[in-house]
């Protein structure tokens, strides 16, 4: 069974920095789609994605601001978040996708439980 476990949530004052991690937990795909959302399962935004090519999104709010990057060997994913802001508070998810990146991001076939940012000014 496919499980996505988030850590490294938490409150910051603005311009800090927070890192999160998300650990796939019996995940037997080698091509996959996965990334870190908001609003997620019901109505999910990307934050920052990595598709099967290696090709990675970023949110236009995020660019210059956020780092996405995965440890292949480890199954975890990372967001490295600095210059974080007030409105970049609430939850995250990690989500994955069997093959690319689906564009109706509310069909991808797996979901964490997300993890809470708190940003304070």
């Amino acid at each position: 069974q496919v499980r996505l476990v988030e850590s490294g949530g938490g409150s910051v004052e603005a311009g800090g920095s927070l890192r999160l991690s998300c650990e796939a937990f019996g995940y037997p795909y080698t091509s996959y789609c996965i990334g870190w959302f908001r609003h997620a399962p019901d109505e999910p935004e990307r934050v920052a994605s990595i598709d099967t090519d290696d090709e990675i999104i970023y949110a236009d709010d995020v660019k210059g601001r956020f780092t996405i990057s995965r440890d292949k060997a480890k199954n975890t994913l990372y967001l490295q978040m600095d210059k974080l802001k007030p409105e970049d508070s609430g939850m995250f998810y990690c989500g994955s996708h069997r093959g690319n990146c689906p564009l109706r991001l509310r069909t991808m076939d797996y979901w964490g439980k997300g993890i809470l940012v708190t940003i304070s000014s």
